[in-house]
This record gives structure tokens, sequence and C-alpha cells, in this order.
């Protein structure tokens, strides 16, 4: 494995080294359009004005970055170097890389530049102002027939191109369907990227995010039930995702959503589906054929590629030649709400360069931190990720008890700080369980009333729940205090 940290290798040096080698011997099987792009720049991360924080996952963050002496704007994704090599994420890293520089299509994110110091890796990536495809469902509520289909279009237009150099994405997500400021989508995220064997992109050797297909990757609510099953990695993984993903356009949640992973996996091997009355013959038609069990089924993954997916009724009057030439979908903006926290091209005061990884990793969980969509009344409310739920969560609930929010967290005391998994449920319940040993290490005692539990948030990362009795800090690596407040609150006003 190469070594990330200084001292001990240079990453990116050794990286450009073989990648050269590997150049020169694939110059005869590929043209020059796949040629490699991205230069490595000497910049450092003084070069640049952090602003929001666009992300977060298991080992990086991506953060809104304007150049200063060009005051070009960019979606700077860091990684942390000693948390890669901790985790074993190097051929993930350096993959992502390899294919980003690869790719060149209007709906696929472009990589500018690379560079990295002592502690981090850093990739220059095209900033989408438009935000996520997540957002403007959440925002709306759901969207319309016709906005879903543009969307939809655009997305089959960019896996076409995607699946046409042999890669499966397999983290299809309206999370990772970012909006450019006029409107168009662009997949992101290439961590959890699968090169098939006839794939058109150099791949180095010993890049590959896993040594098997079948690895599980992704996220939970948009896995096929084949993947559940280890069969190989497909083309149809991708279109079953697109499947999930054009159903939660249309209804406002995913078709699989449940209380936790374990239980969403339950619904997917089953293949429980339940359309919404208004959902037109059309929609109801392609979702259930992009989620038909057999992989090869799928239209787009059959005999006739693509052309079965782009002549689906549902797409009549899509103009697929001048798809990204037509107007968008207006953007639902975000509402605004006072804070005290600066933004725009202001550094985010939560954000500190020489400490990225978050040591929360999710197994197999590629690059990011999975987001679940549950319901609090009839409002659709985005909540932390269900990091590692598995059945050695379940036996912490209650028959009929769901979970509403659970993630890993540290305990912080005076002198120390334990990881714990913090579980909020239906009933309610909040508790948080010691990890390793699977026991339960504090029971905080439920109230609606907010004089007997109340949660103060004193950072982007940091919260205290308080009792008469005692206060409890944490701090939520992946920067969900406000979500864990709102999800407690919510609860208590339900």
């Amino acid at each position: 494995m190469l070594a990330l940290v200084g001292g001990e290798g240079d990453m990116e040096q050794e990286f450009d080294a073989k990648l050269k080698i590997q150049n020169n011997s694939a110059n005869t099987q590929r043209s020059k359009s796949f040629a490699f792009r991205a230069p490595q720049e000497n910049f450092t991360i003084q070069d640049f004005e952090l602003g929001k924080i666009y992300g977060v996952g298991s080992y990086s963050k991506v953060v809104r970055a304007k150049k200063k002496d060009t005051a070009n704007v960019y979606a700077l994704k860091i990684m942390d170097k000693k948390f890669i090599t901790k985790e074993n994420k190097t051929a993930y890293v350096k993959l992502e890389r390899i294919v980003l520089d690869q790719l060149d299509h209007p709906g696929v994110v472009r990589l500018f530049f690379t560079f990295q110091d002592t502690f981090s890796l850093y990739m220059a990536l095209e900033s989408c102002e438009g935000g996520e495809l997540f957002d403007q469902i959440t925002r709306k509520g759901r969207l319309s027939e016709d906005e879903a289909r543009f969307y939809a279009a655009e997305v089959v237009d960019a896996l076409e191109y995607i699946h046409s150099m042999g890669l499966i994405h397999r983290d299809i997500k309206p999370e990772n369907l970012l909006l450019t400021s006029d409107g168009h989508i662009k997949i992101a995220d290439f961590g959890s990227v699968k090169p098939m064997q006839d794939s058109r992109i150099t791949v180095l050797p010993n890049a590959a995010s896993d040594d098997k297909a079948c690895t599980f990757v992704g996220t939970a609510a948009y896995v096929p039930p084949e993947v559940l099953n280890s069969s190989p990695a497909t083309f149809g993984n991708d279109l079953w995702a697109l499947g999930c993903t054009l159903y939660q356009m249309l209804s406002g949640t995913s078709p699989f959503k449940d209380a936790s992973e374990w239980l969403i996996f339950q619904r997917i091997i089953a293949r429980d589906i339940r359309f919404p009355n208004y959902f037109s013959n059309e929609a109801r038609d392609i979702i259930d054929q992009l989620l038909d069990v057999d992989p090869s089924r799928r239209p787009g993954a059959g005999p006739d590629g693509y052309a079965s997916l782009k002549n689906h009724p549902f797409f009549s009057g899509i103009d697929w030649e001048n798809l990204r030439l037509q107007t968008p979908p207006r953007l639902a903006m975000e509402p605004k709400a006072p804070s005290t926290h600066s933004s725009g091209d202001e550094q985010d005061p939560s954000w500190n360069p020489s400490h990225i990884g978050d040591g929360s990793v999710r197994p197999n969980d590629g690059n990011g931190a999975a987001a679940s969509v549950s319901e609090a009344g009839n409002s659709i409310t985005r909540l932390a990720s269900i990091d590692s739920f598995d059945s050695k969560w379940k036996q912490f609930l209650d028959p009929g008890e769901s979970v509403l929010m659970i993630s890993m967290v540290k305990k912080l005391q005076k002198l120390t700080s334990k990881k714990v998994q913090l579980i909020l449920t239906n009933k309610p319940k909040l508790i948080y369980v010691d990890p390793s040993k699977l026991v339960i290490k504090g029971n905080i005692i439920w109230s609606d009333n907010p004089n007997d539990l109340s949660i103060q948030v004193t950072s982007p990362s940091q919260f205290k729940i308080c009792t008469p009795k005692k206060v409890m800090s944490f701090e939520d690596a992946k920067n969900r205090a406000q979500q864990w407040k709102k999800a407690i609150e919510a609860l208590q006003n339900r």
C-alpha cells in the first residue's frame, strides 16, 4: 500500500510516476480524448478562501473554496491522509481521481486539479451552486412529473456515458446528483465506482475500490437486491438506483424507506413497493421496470441498451440530442433563517484544515456519509446516516419500536472521550450504547418538557443534552449537531 503521510512516502508522486508508465503502454489502446487532464499543482490551502461545507464523508469534507488570485470557485474535496491510511481507503482515493481525470461529459462533475500537504490530499472539483437534487425534493415536498422527467432524463444521459466507459457508479441517489446554478444535473461522488473488465478507463494496478465486484457499497435505500445477495456488480445496479431516485422525486421519499438499514434491506429483498395513487401509469411502469429483480431486464441493461429506456413513454417529448440546451425546472431556493454563523465566502467557523478525518467510517461506504430520509409528522426531514446499522442494534428496540435517528458520536468528558452509538426512537427513547461491548451505557430520561430535557448546540459538531440532574456533551464528527437538536425537539412537539 502506498504511504500517505509525510516522511513515509508521497502518494501523489508515486501515483503520477505509475500513471506515466501505464499511460505509455496504453496510448495505443485509447484516444487522446481520454488523456489525464487535471494537473498536480503546488498550491496550499492558504491560497483559498474557505466557505461553507457542502458535505462530510467518512474520510473527507467538501467545502466551497475561492482561489484568492483568480476568484475562481471550486468544491474542494479535502481528504485526511492519516485516516485514509488507517482505514485502508487508498484504493478508493486513487480510483476516484483516475476516473474523474478521464471522464468528459456535461453531466459529470469535473476535476480541475489536485494538490497536497503534510496532512491532506485535495481535489478541486466543479462547484455546483444549485446544490443537491435531494434539497430540491425536500424544499418542494415532491417534484411535478415534468420536473422529475427532465431531471431523470439528464441522469439517464450521463449514466449512458458512464456505462459506455465501462464504469458502474454504484451510489446513484439524490444526494449525489448536483445542480448547476442554472439547474442542470451533474453526477458526483465517484468514490464507490467500479470499472468493468472491458472499461475504457485506464486504471493503475491496485487502484480499485474493492477486490470483488460483489462487495457491498452504496446507500441502503438504493441498493439492489442482487447486491444484497452477493451477486457481482452490473450496470443494472445503477438503473435500480435510478428507479429509486425517480420514485423519490415524484413522492418525496424513497420506495423502501424504513426505520433502519436492516428493515430497508428486508423490504428490498421482498420488493415491497407501494405506489401513490397520483403516479401516472407511465411513471409507475418505468419505475416498475427499473426495479425489476432481474438486473438484465431493467431498461438500459438489456440487449437494446439505452434505447429501450429513452423510448419509454414516460420520456415522451424529451429531445435527447439537445437535452442540455433546454430550460431546466426552476430551483427552489433555501429558506433564509437567522444565523450567527458566517456564510458565502467567509470561512466556516467549524473548519479546521489540519484535522479532516472524522474517525467514524461505515464499512464499505465508499466515499461519503450516506443520508437517510425519515418522516416526522407530515414533514420530510434529512437526518443523519444510519451508521453500520444491522441486527445488533435491533436488540435495543422494543417490539414495534423504530429508530428515528442513530449515529456514532463521541461522549465528551473533562479529560477523555468515548465513542458511543446514540439512538433516538419513536417510543420516545434516547440511549447511548457501547458499540464494542453492545451494552447500554446511558438511558437519558425522556421528557416532552424542554425544562426537563433540552439540547444546546455549541458548534456544528458538538451539542449538549441537558436534564435536571446532569449535562452530557457529545460530538458528531459529521457535523449533525443541529440535526440532533431538530430531531429531539420535533419529537417533543409531536
